[in-house]
């Protein structure tokens, strides 16, 4: 209780770990709430949960209740999967892919995401579990940093037509992208370069600060 009252005056650590992929991760008390940061960045809960919650809801959260299959890449501590499961209701099947173990460990020790009833969490790189499933999904959420940087992956062709494949006709596509500098930026223009007249492509800048959402919807 103490820790949690003094929480609202400075962030209090309670625990720290080492992982390959993020360096240092810390489960941090602030505000009362747990949030999972790296060095230099929010992960899960937090910021993060904000921004992801502003993109389901760009989509419609009437609209993601009628889905019946949704693929996370980049599950973190869980907190979009929490939004999904208790804050929308959403009952279909969920697929969360995340490439460190450590994390996953972080995920179920201090933020429960072990009891999501509707969740299949599976250790894995995203670019090599999108080339091997062979299921549809009616709404891909890409979610994947290590600490402030984006794998190129996520903007190649190849990334990007495979993602394309497995999405529904009328699901969507919401990725969270980072932009701290002008190279970002046009990285991101480019992106958005990438998609024809069968999809419909929104972006939405500055939200929380550095971050910039994409919901694409594939229309035929």
């Amino acid at each position: 209780m103490l820790k949690k009252l003094l929480s609202y005056f400075i962030p209090v650590t309670i625990h720290k770990k080492n992982s390959r992929y993020s360096n240092r991760l810390e489960v941090t008390l602030n505000n009362g709430s747990l949030v999972l940061d790296s060095k230099n960045t929010n992960y899960s809960y937090g910021s993060l949960q904000r921004i992801l919650r502003k993109g389901l809801n760009y989509i419609g959260f009437e609209r993601i209740r009628g889905f019946n299959n949704i693929l996370v890449l980049g599950v973190a501590g869980g907190s979009v999967i929490k939004t999904l499961t208790e804050e929308i209701n959403y009952k279909g099947k969920i697929t969360g892919v995340e490439i460190d173990p450590a994390v996953a460990e972080i995920a179920n020790t201090y933020f429960g995401l072990g009891n999501a009833p509707n969740l299949t969490l599976i250790i894995d790189d995203a670019f090599e579990f999108v080339l091997k499933t062979k299921e549809k999904y009616d709404l891909i959420i890409i979610d994947i940093f290590q600490d402030t940087e984006m794998p190129t992956f996520l903007f190649r062709d190849f990334f990007i037509n495979r993602i394309n494949f497995l999405l529904n006709v009328n699901g969507f596509i919401l990725f969270n992208t980072m932009t701290l500098t002008n190279e970002h930026k046009e990285r991101n223009l480019k992106y958005r370069l990438k998609f024809n007249s069968d999809y419909s492509v929104r972006m939405y800048p500055k939200v929380e600060d550095h971050n910039e959402l994409f919901t694409i919807k594939k229309l035929m």
